[in-house]
This record gives C-alpha cells, sequence and structure tokens, in this order.
C-alpha cells in the first residue's frame, strides 16, 4: 500500500459513504483511480467490508482494547502506514513516554482480537507491544 490508498483508507474510515466522485476530488486524482484503488484494496482482501459504526454502549458484546507500540529505530513512519490500513485499528494515536504509538482496537469477539494481534505482530518495525482490553469508559 503506498500513500495514496493510506488517505483512501482514512477518507472511508471517517466516513464510508463517501461517493467514488467525493473521494476522487478529495484525493486529488480521477474517478478511474479511485475505483481501481477500491477494487485492489478488496481484492487483496485489505478493505473486507463496509459498515456503520455505533456508540460503543449500542454494542456491548464488542471488544475493544488498547495497544501500546513500540518502534525498532526510524521508521514510525512506516508502521503508522501499516497500521492505519489493519482494519482493526479504528484509531493511532502518537504519544511519548514508553510507548511510540497507542492504537485502539475493536474485534467482534476475543477471536477476532487474536486475529487483529496476529496481523499486528507481523507488522515490520515494531519492537514490541502490550494489549489491554477496555473495560468500560466512565466520561
Amino acid at each position: 500500500m503506498d500513500e495514496l490508498d493510506q488517505h483512501l483508507i482514512a477518507l472511508l474510515r471517517q466516513d464510508a459513504r463517501l461517493s467514488i466522485a467525493d473521494l476522487a476530488h478529495k484525493l486529488r486524482v480521477s474517478r478511474g483511480t479511485v475505483n481501481n484503488r477500491m477494487r485492489k484494496l478488496q481484492d487483496q482482501r485489505v478493505i473486507l467490508g463496509y459498515t456503520v459504526r455505533l456508540r460503543p454502549e449500542a454494542e456491548p458484546e464488542r471488544i475493544r482494547a488498547w495497544m501500546g507500540v513500540q518502534v525498532e529505530g526510524n521508521v514510525v513512519r512506516q508502521v503508522t502506514a501499516s497500521l492505519l490500513g489493519e482494519p482493526g485499528v479504528v484509531a493511532l494515536h502518537d504519544t511519548n513516554g514508553r510507548w511510540d504509538l497507542l492504537a485502539e482496537i475493536e474485534a467482534p469477539s476475543t477471536a477476532g482480537l487474536s486475529q487483529v494481534l496476529e496481523r499486528i505482530r507481523l507488522v515490520r518495525g515494531i519492537r514490541n507491544t502490550e494489549t489491554s482490553i477496555h473495560l468500560a469508559t466512565y466520561r
């Protein structure tokens, strides 16, 4: 995936209902380019589908987790690009301190969470991770 694919995925995460024309306008490319990129991402199973985001309380059985990510050397951009392409990562934050990045992860089940974690472990440039399951939000 290149930078254009990453921007396309980011726009779809914000609003998966954006039209091809709107995506092309925002990305400053042709509609054909967007259509081809989306087809390629779907064929490669990077994009698995399009969905609706709900308030967390509306899906109490959904698994949410936070993952601290420590990056090897100076490859934060490459790791960030890879994590932004991971469907289970719903938000990614640059941080300071022990972890270089903080990923918010969602999965439909513990088995789904295990699959997301397995894919993240394969990302080149990640030195270490620590995952905590989100139990409750108070504010």
